[in-house]
């Protein structure tokens, strides 16, 4: 279970030096609380990118010593608290790979012997021959038997090394990922203003992608090439040791570019793991505003910031790639240069024998020593591609690290800290003062003592920003006091269990969040940490995957009982049933949600995107009431509602406050004219407090705010002077006087984006973006990207054949050398041919030295550039695809974002390193083929034998690997989705308890390919090793073959030494390439993935690739100040005009549930209009239409008379701009956000920024905080309240000064005083202009000139307010419910 492993974890991290814990974002402002100019600059030239982990990150990581860089290593092999099992693993997979590595040296000296008897054979055949060639024969015969035994020792302990370092490195990937989740779930809420969801994609995609591939199978290789140099040093001393101590040099000259290369590649890595992280951010605020960033056009505002921080982290790839480049020239240049030292050495101690007639050194024993040092450095320099994947996965997971061993200054996972008081609700707050984390100078409440009796009700109004939301944070401990302290009977929080003090109260947010789960699962949430005896039995239940099976079953039944279905499912889910029920009628749910095709399976989407908002706040209070809390607080909990569901609730919320305490914050103050206590607050301030009647009579500040938001005394007066619109003759359908009611929900509601919740079920592809194309496809699409650098390529081509010939130039200077050395040749042609084959070893060097540092640095830099076209190129396409799209086929925000995370990191694995290895081993194969059927064909027909052997064991491996990763992309897709839905929602997370829950679900996403993962790396390592063993016969192959050629006569000693060599080094090089195939086969799917998505975008043509990335190089170039400048243009003024024909609409997949039937209705330029309705009744619906978001399904929706149905054009949309329900904004600046909504072609300038400012009222509000334009808004606007963010999305549609001005709920989280003051300023904006309001505020919209009443998707009634007040009983109640007796 993953509560106990939570608790456990906690517990020791509660132990942790409490130093550790820092303000996420301290260097926002300088040392004595002055804002740091630099970090200011930063903030701007970035646009708003408030984001200061990659700075940080990367001063820490220059202070990081380079020799430490290893010791971090070996801690990652040991994170995320390993098992008996996985540390068996480790220690199995490092015993195994060192004796997989003792073999080859062996071997050395069974050749070194061969080498002798084909010397004595050569002597012979120029004088009387001693021994038979039979004996001869003989010798060779017994010594290929022992190559084969040897070569079988090798394959048992290289199967075992590489099975346990494969299902080493992908439980670690598990753990890690669990660790980095549930540590996450662990933090504070103000960990959070410093972690956008997006980077955590990013971690789990491409840092744990990044950490697996350098701790599985490949460290077992450097093991086992680590012990092949060992050993080989060994022997050499045995034979020679002074040849083999000279040699030794190459120990200290190896480890410390090892070291030094390792440290600036991981350096190089870490900080592009950051710039990609900042990214990705950016991409999944985007990604999850979809329908905001197509209504303003800011795709491509969204993509200039995306951008650039990929130009950061591909100039922090381009420096990787060089400096890999030169760490792996100098190890060729070391490796041959050794070897030029040892065939010089060599030669002098062959001719001294030779001189001197001693026996004590032969040309085998040289040969030995010279071979396996040689085999040695080769094979050891070929780790190189290697060294850099460990590198990078240090570099990562020093950032997983960082986050992991952040101590939180409170657990709310754990069970056993603090103390489990029996709680009645009383709550005092004592001299409480705090300030976010994230802006320590501007205090949020001041020294302020408040009561909350027990069982009573209390309610908290005020200003927007006055504290009140801080106040419910403090309460649920999401936040701690900055001093003072909040007590709950008597006892203060700070002392109190966490998950205890959470388990009492229930919380409705301003702005709720669901899960992407069923409407019945995110009810029944509200149960997990129940206190209440009777709901302990559900825990079990509930943390597993019951009543996610319910929920599916439901789904699945075309009528569905959810009594009936639920008794198949047991006792357990009946209870759970009858509680969720319960709570949905008290919410007043319970009619829509059966409305509903599938009822309480439908799904709610991610944060709840498939549910209108009013819909939203039904189901939270509905989770809030399912465990009959003892407190209940409720933050502008009907604020998404229309007065008649919001009289209901009301009235149920007043039923069930007795015995209970409720705390309720509001701005509706006809909510809380009931409470027993209302406290009025004001900049972190009580201003006054008592009941309705008490603070009438007192006539202050709450008498103010009811006087600002009473309709009017005359409820019949629309305070106009506006005709109505029926004077004017607007419609051409007559409407009878009668009474028309808006209808309850329960007869039938279709919510506005409730029906796409079916959209996943209508579909079941499970890809977001396909996955097949052929290879040939991959490099048609690939080489528009490539041609602008193919100059570049060519030189990386040519330094790739460089290092691929190179190898067969040293088989024949290895050859030509061995067979020079014979005793037989004489003194002085040993010691000239020692020194001339030495020297031909050294330019080798030299050669390998430059051609290494071209080859990798050219294809490094050609591969950065290519992630970063590709990249921005998929950021574009999906930003181009329509709403329609995104919500088709089971994509989600996560799963598109991992197109740009997790396949973009899968390309970059394929990375330029990668790329030059490969082809410099195919070129070596060629050059290797070709010069040994020059040389000795019927030699070289025989050893190529193998080759096809090699080919299909490489070929089964990528297959295994191929399946597994095509089976499992989506299992993978939905457990990160699951982590950033955790991250998104962790205030609800948090205030329910549900990090077990969270944890849970998401161990369940990846069972299935956590169980297969052992078969997978069993299956390919089988395939792996074949490829060694196959090398290593290969060897026995070509020496028995090879010794009877020589004994015929029909080749000579060189000529055999220089096909062995040549063919060998290719096959023992084959192997290693395929070494690097979950490279070579996640970069494939993920590249065909990619160019899919590529296919339908603007890019999609070839010819239009050139022009979009010279577009993308532009802006590395770009002046940013430059980008600010404003454009003289002449604007379009006056309103526009808007009709609907008979337009019907249902969403994709629901032709039977249709959304908007037959509407008709007609908008004049200049005119404001206004529809109301009951929640989700398609008010919101008709919004997208006008927009274009969605397109009809019947009917015309025209604009200025054009029928936009028809046309793909959507530059209309420039004249219009949207301020919707949910007010998303953006990480980045006040500045960056708002400028967000200036037209496409023009660059709102300061000055427009700052009059948008003062139109919503939130001007002053800036400049009263230190950093004023330039404050971060924080991931998804959460460093600002929720009426700061209504008013800076208006804001951001008044910098358009749009012809069309369109307002979904535009002040539903403002105060009466602030609403007064905004609408003024709307007043004034909206002179001339068109404008299309959503409000259940009735007073907002009684000025408009026509109000349509949409009810089940049809307009109904329409009129002004007086009409509608005089003719419609329920608008008329509706009004009256929301008026205020002044002498209440």
């Amino acid at each position: 279970m993953s509560g106990p492993v939570l608790e456990e974890e906690s517990n020791q991290g509660s132990k942790q030096n409490a130093l550790k814990t820092k303000p996420p974002l301290e260097n926002t402002v300088g040392p004595q609380g002055q804002d740091d100019p630099k970090r200011i600059a930063i903030v701007e030239s970035a646009s708003g990118d408030s984001n200061d982990r990659g700075s940080k990150d990367e001063r820490e990581a220059a202070k990081v010593p380079w020799y430490k860089g290893f010791g971090a290593y070996f801690r990652l092999l040991l994170a995320a608290d390993p098992t008996p099992l996985d540390i068996t693993l480790l220690v199995v997979g490092s015993i195994s790979a060192i004796a997989s590595g003792v073999p080859i040296p062996l071997l050395g000296i069974l050749f070194g012997q061969l080498i002798d008897d084909f010397n004595q054979v050569s002597c012979e055949s120029t004088t009387a021959p001693t021994r038979s060639d039979a004996s001869y024969q003989r010798e060779v015969n017994h010594q290929v038997l022992l190559i084969f035994i040897l070569g079988i020792a090798q394959f048992i302990t290289m199967y075992t090394h590489l099975s346990c370092w494969s299902l080493q490195g992908a439980r670690l990937a598990q753990r890690l990922r669990e660790k980095y989740l549930r540590s996450l779930l662990r933090q504070e809420s103000s960990f959070f203003d410093d972690l956008p969801a997006g980077e955590v994609s990013s971690r789990l995609n491409g840092d744990i992608q990044s950490i697996r591939a350098g701790t599985s199978e490949k460290v077992g290789i450097v093991i086992s090439s680590a012990s092949f140099f060992v050993t080989a040093y060994i022997i050499a001393f045995i034979k020679q040791a002074k040849l083999a101590g000279m040699l030794a040099s190459l120990v200290p000259a190896y480890f410390l570019m090892s070291f030094v290369g390792s440290h600036y590649i991981e350096k190089y890595s870490s900080r592009m793991s950051d710039h990609v992280a900042s990214a990705a951010a950016v991409a999944s605020e985007g990604l999850s505003n979809i329908p905001l960033v197509q209504a303003f056009g800011a795709g491509s505002r969204l993509e200039t910031k995306f951008s650039r921080d990929l130009q950061k982290a591909k100039k922090e790839g381009i420096k990787k790639a060089i400096a890999t480049g030169i760490q792996t020239g100098l190890l060729y240049f070391i490796a041959y240069a050794a070897n030029a030292l040892a065939f010089w050495q060599g030669s002098r101690s062959i001719a001294d024998a030779v001189e001197n007639n001693s026996v004590g050194v032969t040309v085998g024993s040289t040969y030995t020593v010279i071979f396996i040092l040689v085999d040695s450095t080769l094979i050891f320099s070929q780790v190189a591609p290697f060294l850099q994947i460990f590198g990078a996965a240090t570099g990562t997971f020093r950032k997983l690290q960082k986050d992991m061993d952040h101590v939180a200054p409170f657990d709310g996972t754990s069970d056993s800290v603090g103390e489990r008081p029996i709680i009645e609700g009383g709550i005092e707050v004592r001299d409480v003062s705090f300030t976010y984390p994230s802006r320590p100078e501007k205090p949020v409440l001041q020294n302020i003592n408040l009561s909350f009796p027990a069982g009573k009700y209390s309610a908290i109004v005020g200003l927007s920003g006055s504290g009140k939301s801080t106040i419910a944070g403090l309460t649920t401990r999401l936040y701690d006091p900055t001093s003072g302290g909040i007590f709950i009977d008597g006892h203060n929080l700070h002392h109190v269990n966490v998950r205890h003090l959470r388990s009492h109260i229930s919380l409705v947010q301003q702005e709720p969040t669901m899960l992407d789960r069923s409407i019945f699962e995110n009810i029944a949430l509200g149960l997990v940490n129940s206190p209440l005896d009777t709901h302990a039995s559900l825990k079990d239940v509930l943390l597993g995957p019951d009543i996610a099976t319910f929920a599916e079953s439901l789904r699945s039944q075309s009528y569905h009982n959810l009594e009936t279905t639920a008794q198949a499912h047991g006792a357990h889910v009946v209870q759970i049933t009858k509680l969720v029920q319960q709570a949905a009628v008290l919410a007043d749910a319970d009619g829509f949600i059966q409305g509903l095709q599938h009822g309480y399976g439908t799904l709610a989407g991610t944060s709840g995107r498939l549910l209108s908002g009013g819909q939203k706040q039904r189901i939270a209070l509905a989770r809030a009431l399912v465990r009959d809390p003892k407190i209940l607080i409720l933050d502008e909990a009907t604020a998404s509602l229309d007065s008649h569901s919001e009289q209901r609730i009301q009235a149920a919320i007043e039923q069930i406050a007795n015995g209970r305490t409720v705390i309720s914050i509001a701005h509706r103050l006809s909510t809380v004219k009931n409470a027993d206590n209302i406290v009025v607050m004001r900049d972190g301030r009580v201003l006054e407090q008592g009941s309705h009647s008490e603070l009438m009579a007192t006539n202050g500040a709450y008498a103010d705010l009811i006087n600002l938001q009473a309709l009017n005394s005359n409820p019949t007066d629309d305070g106009s002077k506006r005709n109505s619109i029926h004077s004017k003759g607007m419609s051409d359908t007559q409407f009878s006087t009668s009474t028309v009611s808006f209808q309850d929900e329960k007869t039938g509601l279709h919510g506005t984006n409730a029906e796409a919740a079916e959209i996943a079920d209508a579909e079941d592809d499970p890809d977001v973006v396909p996955s097949a194309r052929s290879l040939s496809s991959i490099v048609k699409g690939l080489s528009p990207m490539i041609r602008r650098d193919i100059p570049l390529i060519l030189l990386a081509l040519l330094g790739s054949i460089m290092v691929g010939g190179a190898f067969s130039a040293e088989a024949v200077i290895f050859g030509n050398t061995v067979g020079n050395l014979n005793p037989c040749q004489g003194e002085s042609h040993i010691r000239f041919s020692g020194r001339f084959f030495g020297l031909m070893f050294f330019v080798l060097a030299i050669i390998e030295f430059f051609a290494n540092l071209v080859s990798w640095s050219g294809f490094g830099f050609v591969a950065e550039k290519l992630l970063y076209s590709v990249r921005v190129l998929s950021f574009r396409s999906l930003f181009e695809q329509n709403l329609e799209w995104h919500q088709a086929e089971d994509r989600t925000p996560t799963g598109l974002l991992a197109l740009i995370t997790r396949d973009g990191d899968a390309l970059g694995g394929l990375s330029g390193s990668v790329l030059g290895t490969i082809f410099s081993i195919v070129v070596n194969l060629i050059a290797a083929i070709i010069l040994t059927h020059i040389i000795a064909w019927k030699i070289a027909l025989v050893c190529l034998s193998i080759v096809p052997l090699l080919l299909t064991a490489g070929m089964m491996e990528i297959r295994v690997l191929t399946q597994f990763e095509t089976k499992h992309q989506e299992a993978y897709s939905k457990s990160v989705g699951i982590a950033v839905e955790s991250i998104n929602c962790h205030k609800t997370i948090a205030s329910f308890s549900l990090e077990h829950e969270a944890m849970a679900t998401y161990q369940r996403a990846l069972q299935k390919p956590k169980k297969e993962t052992t078969f997978m790396a069993l299956h390919a390592s089988l395939w792996l090793t074949m490829i060694y063993f196959i090398g290593t016969m290969s060897y026995a192959l070509a020496f028995w073959w090879g010794s009877k050629q020589i004994l015929n006569g029909t080749y000579t000693q060189t000529q055999f030494l220089i096909v062995v060599m040549s063919l060998l080094v290719s096959a023992a090089l084959w192997g290693q390439m395929f070494a690097l195939a979950p490279e070579l086969t996640n970069a494939r799917a993920s590249v065909a993935r990619i160019l899919n998505l590529l296919d339908t975008g603007s890019t999609k043509k070839l010819s239009d690739v050139d022009s979009a990335i010279s577009t993308l190089e532009h802006w590395e170039v770009k002046d940013i100040e430059a980008v600010a400048e404003p454009k003289s243009e002449a604007r379009p003024t006056g309103g526009v005009s808007i009709t609907f024909r008979d337009v019907s609409f249902n969403y994709p997949g629901r032709a039977s549930a249709p959304v908007l039937q037959n509407l008709n209705l007609t908008i004049r330029p200049g005119q404001f209009c206004a529809f109301v309705g009951p929640s989700g009744a398609g008010k919101s619906t008709i919004i997208f239409l006008i927009e274009k978001l969605y397109v009809p399904t019947s009917g015309t929706v025209e604009i200025n008379g054009l029928d936009i149905t028809r046309r793909k054009d959507v530059s209309f949309r420039d004249n219009i701009a949207l301020v919707p329900q949910d007010c998303s904004l953006f990480e980045g600046t006040i500045r960056f956000n708002i400028s967000l909504g200036a037209r496409p072609d023009h660059e709102a300038t300061d000055a427009e920024i700052e009059e948008a400012a003062r139109l919503a009222n939130i001007h002053d509000t800036i400049m009263s905080m230190p950093q004023g334009y330039s404050t971060p808004c924080g991931p998804n606007g959460s460093l600002l309240s929720g009426g700061q963010k209504q008013r800076l999305a208006i804001a951001r549609a008044l910098v358009r000064k749009p012809q069309l001005l369109i307002l979904d709920e535009s002040t539903s989280a403002l105060d009466a005083e602030s609403e007064k003051l905004l609408q003024d300023g709307l007043d004034k904006a909206a002179r001339g202009i068109t404008v299309v309001a959503i409000a259940h505020r009735l007073h907002t919209i009684k000025k408009a000139d026509v109000i349509f009443l949409i009810e089940e998707g049809r307009c109904v009634d329409r009129g002004t307010h007086r009409e509608l007040f005089e003719r419609s009983e329920r608008y008329r109640e509706n009004a009256m419910h929301q008026m205020f007796d002044a002498g209440a």
